[in-house]
């Protein structure tokens, strides 16, 4: 939707935050490019996506990918230094680059645009252009763009060899709302019977249905409060891998999928409702599944 004005959200979005700040490493941001699209193909040449390396000729080791694991980009800016010294805009041969996923992507180029002064933030839900007719699992940035007056999607993971393989048929820069759903788009679907939650999940371990889409709705509502978590973080109300979810939660879902499809509207009230309802809160140590293990923020 176009806005008659500029939304009050701007401010909020361009500042950086625990997870978006380049701390240490700003001066790497310095003489970056405005374009968006150019921006996209820097993180193109630093980042590789961990589960399609083998596109690329690259074949990752367990220790390789503990990059996935860092949530900052500070953290992430130094393990890129430390791999390559050069500036960002020098591309790194594929098997230099830092394993990472979808969400990494995301973070670097919300934390690239705020570095410039662009509101930009952070959405989890589910991409259908993967050419296997699902939704899977996926992040995109949502960034102003000021000529429009209107919130547009990049998708910074998507380089020239994915489109070989993806059903890409659409500026990456203005990702299509009904290609990549943010979780509280696939909430509402699914709970009006407008599509099927056995679409909505990760393929690549046979995941799907409404617990993923909960839990996905929370991680998207805590990177609207610019928390931007892994994909795999767990707290409070997010449900277990096919746990059925209650009455109670099926209301706080309900309320907070409405939140999230106008973040701009309803911002006070989804900060609000984040904060102070204990099962949507996001302590200071979340669960990463993966690793089984409590882990400080």
């Amino acid at each position: 939707m176009q806005f008659a004005s500029f939304p009050p959200t701007l401010p909020y979005y361009r500042r950086p935050e625990r997870m978006t700040s380049p701390g240490r490493h700003a001066a790497l941001f310095r003489d970056l490019p405005g374009d968006v699209a150019e921006l996209a193909g820097i993180l193109h040449g630093l980042v590789i996506h961990e589960h399609i390396a083998g596109i690329y000729g690259v074949t990752l080791t367990e220790d390789d990918r503990a990059s996935v694991h860092v949530r900052r980009t500070e953290d992430l800016l130094g393990l890129i230094c430390s791999r390559d010294s050069r500036p960002l805009s020098v591309p790194r041969e594929p098997a230099a680059r830092l394993p990472g996923n979808c969400r990494h992507f995301t973070v670097l180029m919300v934390a690239m645009l705020r570095a410039q002064g662009v509101a930009a933030r952070a959405r989890c839900g589910f991409g259908s252009y993967f050419g296997n007719g699902l939704f899977e699992d996926h992040w995109v940035c949502e960034y102003w763009d000021a000529a429009a007056q209107d919130w547009k999607l990049v998708d910074a993971q998507i380089d020239a060899k994915q489109l070989e393989i993806f059903a890409v048929d659409f500026d990456l820069t203005d990702v299509p709302r009904d290609r990549f759903l943010i979780a509280g788009d696939a909430w509402v679907r699914c709970r009006e019977g407008a599509a099927d939650p056995s679409v909505f999940g990760l393929s690549l371990i046979k995941e799907s249905g409404m617990w993923w889409i909960a839990a996905n709705l929370m991680r998207d509502a805590a990177a609207l409060g610019n928390i931007e978590l892994l994909p795999w973080d767990s707290w409070g109300a997010m449900p277990a891998p096919y746990e059925e979810i209650g009455t109670d939660e099926l209301v706080l879902f309900d309320q907070l999928a409405g939140y999230t499809q106008k973040p701009d509207e309803a911002f006070d009230l989804l900060r609000q409702t984040c904060a102070d309802d204990a099962r949507l809160a996001v302590p200071a140590a979340v669960v990463n599944s993966l690793r089984k293990r409590e882990e400080p923020l």
